[in-house]
């Protein structure tokens, strides 16, 4: 289990969790699930929903693959996020009668938070939710040959979707708030997980 990650807001690289996947898949993980804090850009999606990704878009357009060589840097996201594992969450969350949303993230490179205007033109694009993380490592985990799987916890409604102003202490505060909820079912998911036949072989 990885506490955190590096963020492109950070430094600028877009690869700095590349040695920390890549160690992983070397010590034989098969799977990586990740979580985020987004901003809801659908009305049905408030704050405190999950979502499960189902993919994603790379708004900046970079990559984290820049710099490698070879044929294997030329990955194919068409199933970023694992199908089967996908089926799997949606049959847990069913289950156990938990209210799973599901759809595409966006990734923006921050760390300012959008304007009203790049919202709207998200949500056209066809983003349901927007944070600055978790395209970079999909992307890594990809080239890496891990499986992917993901969720975005709602934190707060994108700019100009709500009457907050957005502020880092109140997208934690509101992680925090809904945190148990969500640490309860992936928690479970993680603990399902040793049923998915696939992961064993």
């Amino acid at each position: 289990m990885l506490g955190g990650r590096k963020h492109t807001y950070e430094t600028g690289d877009c690869s700095g969790m590349a040695g920390a996947l890549r160690s992983l898949k070397a010590w034989g993980v098969k799977l990586l699930l990740q979580t985020n804090a987004a901003g809801s850009l659908r009305a049905h999606m408030p704050p405190g929903s999950l979502m499960l990704i189902t993919d994603h878009i790379n708004a900046p357009q970079r990559s984290p693959l820049v710099g490698e060589s070879g044929n294997a840097r030329f990955v194919d996201m068409g199933a970023a996020y694992d199908p089967e594992l996908l089926a799997h969450t949606r049959q847990l969350a069913q289950a156990q009668a938990v209210a799973l949303h599901e759809g595409t993230y966006l990734w923006a490179l921050g760390p300012q938070f959008e304007t009203p205007a790049e919202i709207r033109m998200f949500a056209a694009w066809g983003a349901d939710a927007v944070g600055m993380s978790t395209v970079p490592e999909t992307i890594l985990a990809r080239h890496a040959g891990l499986r992917v799987l993901g969720l975005s916890l709602m934190t707060n409604m994108g700019a100009g979707l709500g009457d907050e102003s957005l502020t880092h202490a109140a997208t934690l505060q509101q992680a925090q708030a809904s945190g148990s909820y969500a640490a309860q079912f992936l928690a479970d998911l993680i603990s399902s997980l040793a049923d998915v036949p696939s992961l064993h072989t």
